[in-house]
């Protein structure tokens, strides 16, 4: 690389005047190999011009030429592909980008440094390195040949000086005084040396004339130090005496610091006791409400409410460091704890008194509801409480272990008292649901709390005996246990679905209000969730409630969410048994009344859960829905069963089958029931399922049947199945309804076709014999020449039936029809248009028959189609 390094310099840069500074080998990225070499040069004239100049070899490879030069002031960036792996590439970039691949990457790092260095030595505008290591472009030049480049030319330029042009001018006037400064250096130098010789003595001279004005400076000299000696002894005095003065400024100073000082600690100490005075200190009026203030009256209420919060105000400021240690400090707060202690156990007295003495007076208006189907409200009981909220607040911030006694104490006597309440409704609903008004003597009110006598299981048996006088012999389909549903009455129906309903609303309200009362009085979010584990409780029946680990910190919200709803399982706890007895009860009345609970239970629970879908009322409604659900079920799976195992007299007609006409009775009452039901899909899949039931019963009792042909059985009933389906207009059973016309089209055809049959035997076996010698090969009309079927048998044929015989065979056969065919279902005119229509298609296959066979003999039925719609006519009439 040297040698070509001087080859180049001497061949292409010399003769224009450049230095070349660093060289590289490279080839262009992503072509075919070319190598050149890109030149860093500088020029030797000034201005200084650098460039980048690329050369190459020629053709014929025996020099160098040079190909194209960039000024290095174009240069824009220097693109170094990678500051830390050894790479060869590198961009230049120029008015567009250049792209090389460096023969190492030792060479690259070398010309990249050179031209770092040019830029900063001779260019203002700085060219921007990427990718670059920050110690290659700090490292200085290399030695060597480099050096040689940038070293002792440059440094002696650097250190020629130019003369200005007075400098000139006196060395022009010097050099004109004496006519050999040119001609002869030696002499012209002789001579001045000559003449500074003689300068330097007249300066000597001089200097020595001038002793006598120096020994008069030095005289003044001498005088003026005098005069400062004098000026140090004054000022040596007067500095003893502000010494004496600064000593006492300092004293002043020391003394007024102690004055401030004890200023500032007074006005701090002051602070402090204003601190303590105010926010520890409780009015005496406050502190007498704590101890004697009436929790009867809303007056006393509030001020015990008012003192309640003054006092746990003092409790909770938060002292200075130190303030504790005080003795004042901590026999206030002593004070404070007895008021808190006296005052909770006193507001904890009072309220359990007051959950009692509520109890017992809301037991006593008990009677006047137990006859009727309404609940007590509760509100003046829960208005007069709510005085205590913010009491009960405070119990809580305070002393959770008695707030925690209160709820358990809470519960305890409003369970019981809600337990009576709940037991004496559902008794009364039981009743009304049953109908026995006149028998509920037997169920008489004794004692104060109203109880209802008499079992739950001697009601069911009460209402099972007043409902068997409507009980039908027959079997029905929808018969459940020991009671009957097909004979009720709609208005049976409607005053139960009045009943459940009625029943949902009056608990809807009383566990809304509850609840919404517990969240207020016990100070419990009830709307918010918020992401925590649900703090474990143990069992209700044993009254704890979930606790904290302190006793005295809040619950998280989704603690007091789920200790609400513990609370209203606890207080409630006797909903839902009582709601799945009477929809026990409702069911064993009449298992149609699963459909109206359905209905109204999906309602309610659809209602909760838009409130609040964690609530106790929306997840004890969802828990019975799922009791109503399994009945309705079991209904359906009941009415299914029963399908398979009906059984039909071989001595009389089968008809429309009972649960053919069952389905319908469901089918009705479920559309008006289900209409605008938030769970139709529960009814469209029962649908299915009966459906499909009715289809495989019905060809079951139809191949069964002895008396009644089959297709009378099938024709019948899917007609029936068609309408009903047809007049209720069930969306999701429009597949079946399409089935259900298809078989009854088909078999209603299949026993026209047979029932029909050939009622002119003998003609259509002759005219079956005439097609089989057609079939046979022989042109039809060549067929009168055979023996056995010329013009003169088919006139013998003919002539066995008359219109009158024709006429008795029609007559027998629509009484043989009026025999298979019930009278319920009206379908004797439509079989009997659909035989008179086959039979005239077989009239007409006939005629053709001789038409095309017996051309031009004049053969023709005794009878013709106006006499066979004359006598279908007749015979329909006479009937």
């Amino acid at each position: 690389m040297t040698a070509i390094k001087h080859a180049l310099q001497r061949d292409i840069f010399t003769p224009n005047d450049e230095r070349l500074l660093s060289i590289v080998n490279v080839c262009k990225a992503g072509k075919k190999k070319k190598n050149c070499f890109l030149c860093a040069t500088v020029t030797t004239e000034r201005p200084v011009q650098v460039k980048v100049v690329k050369v190459k070899k020629s053709d014929k490879g025996d020099f160098y030429k040079r190909q194209i030069a960039w000024a290095l002031r174009d240069l824009a960036v220097v693109d170094a592909k990678d500051a830390i792996k050894e790479n060869p590439e590198f961009d230049l970039h120029f008015e567009k980008i250049y792209k090389w691949v460096a023969s190492s990457t030792a060479e690259k790092n070398a010309f990249i440094s050179c031209i770092w260095k040019l830029n900063q030595r001779y260019l203002r505008k700085k060219i921007d390195f990427v990718n670059v290591s920050s110690q290659l472009l700090e490292e200085s030049v290399p030695s060597g040949e480099n050096q040689s480049v940038t070293g002792g030319d440059e440094e002696a330029v650097d250190e020629y000086q130019e003369l200005n042009a007075r400098e000139e001018q006196d060395i022009e006037i010097m050099m004109e005084g004496c006519e050999c400064a040119i001609s002869n250096a030696e002499a012209f130098a002789e001579r001045l040396s000559r003449e500074l010789q003689v300068l330097d003595g007249a300066n000597i001279q001089s200097i020595m004339a001038s002793e006598k004005q120096v020994n008069i400076l030095m005289k003044l000299l001498d005088e003026a130090l005098k005069e400062v000696d004098q000026i140090e002894l004054k000022l040596s005095s007067y500095e003893e005496m502000l010494q004496s003065v600064k000593e006492q400024m300092d004293q002043i100073s020391e003394s007024n610091h102690l004055i401030h000082l004890s200023n500032t600690n007074n006005v701090k100490l002051l602070s402090e006791i204003e601190f303590l005075v105010n926010h520890m200190d409780l009015a005496k009026g406050h502190i007498k409400a704590l101890q004697e203030g009436d929790l009867a009256s809303s007056r006393g209420i509030e001020a015990c409410t008012n003192a309640a919060d003054a006092l746990l105000q003092c409790m909770n400021v938060a002292l200075r460091p130190g303030h504790d240690m005080l003795l004042a400090v901590k026999e206030q707060q002593q004070h404070f704890s007895e008021l808190r202690e006296q005052f909770a156990r006193r507001l904890a007295n009072h309220l359990n008194n007051v959950f009692v003495q509520q109890g017992h007076d809301q037991s006593s208006t008990l009677a006047q509801h137990s006859v009727e189907l309404t609940l007590p409200n509760h509100h003046p009981f829960h208005r007069d409480l709510l005085r205590y909220a913010k009491l009960m607040e405070w119990l809580k911030s305070t002393d959770y272990g008695k707030y925690e006694g209160l709820t358990k104490n809470y519960m305890d006597y409003l369970s019981r008292l809600y337990e009576r309440e709940i037991k004496d409704f559902f008794e009364v609903a039981k009743i009304k649901m049953t109908g026995t008004t006149k028998e509920s003597k037997k169920f008489g009110l004794h004692g104060s709390s109203g109880k209802l006598t008499g079992s739950t299981s001697s009601l069911n048996k009460l209402s099972v005996q007043s409902s068997g006088n409507r009980r039908s012999q027959s079997s029905s389909l929808l018969d459940m246990g020991n009671m009957s549903a097909s004979d009720l009455d709609v208005a049976d129906r409607t005053k139960f679905d009045k009943i459940f309903e009625q029943v949902l609303s009056e608990l809807e309200p009383l566990c809304l209000a509850e609840q919404d009362f517990i969240s207020k009085f016990f100070k419990l979010q009830q709307h918010q969730s918020m992401p925590g584990s649900m703090t474990e409780a143990e069992d209700l029946d044993g009254g704890t409630l979930p606790r904290q680990h302190n006793s005295g910190a809040p619950l998280p919200v989704s603690s007091e969410k789920d200790m609400i709803r513990q609370m209203m399982i606890k207080i409630f706890r006797c909903i839902e048994p009582e709601l799945n007895n009477l929809i026990a009860l409702g069911d064993k009345i009449d298992s149609f009344n699963s459909l109206y609970m359905l209905v109204k239970m999906s309602h309610h629970v659809w209602t909760a859960q838009n409130v609040d879908p964690a609530s106790f009322l929306s997840t004890t409604l969802g828990n019975v829905l799922v009791t109503i659900k399994r009945n309705f079920d079991k209904c359906i799976s009941n009415q299914i069963r029963q399908m398979e195992e009906v059984k039909i007299s071989k001595k009389s007609k089968v008809g429309i089958l009972p649960f053919v006409t069952e389905f319908e009775e469901f089918a009705g009452l479920a559309e008006s029931i289900f209409k605008n039901a938030e769970r139709r899909g529960d009814l469209d899949k029962a649908y299915t399922k009966l459906i499909r039931g009715v289809f495989v019963n019905v060809e079951k009792v139809a191949n069964e049947s002895q008396k009644t042909p089959r297709d009378v059985v099938m024709m019948e009933n899917f007609h029936h199945i068609f309408a009903t389906l047809s007049r209720l207009k069930i969306s999701c059973l429009e597949a079946e309804k399409k089935e259900a016309k298809q078989k009854y089209t088909d078999h209603l055809q299949s026993y026209v076709i047979y029932s029909l049959g050939q009622p002119l035997e003998k003609l259509n076996h002759f005219f079956e014999g005439v097609e089989a010698r057609v079939a046979q090969g022989i042109r039809e009309e060549e067929v009168s020449y055979q023996l056995a079927f010329n013009k003169q048998e088919l006139r013998k044929v003919i002539k066995e039936y008359p219109g009158k015989e024709v006429k008795k065979g029609l007559d027998n056969l629509y009484k043989k029809v009026d025999k298979h065919l019930c009278e319920e279902e009206n379908l004797l005119q439509v079989v009997w248009h659909s035989m008179q229509d086959e039979f005239i298609r077989q009239y007409k296959h006939f005629e053709g028959l001789i038409a095309r066979c017996y051309p031009g003999s004049g053969v023709t039925m005794e009878f013709t189609i106006q006499d066979i719609l004359d006598y279908c006519s007749s015979i329909a009439q006479s009937h």
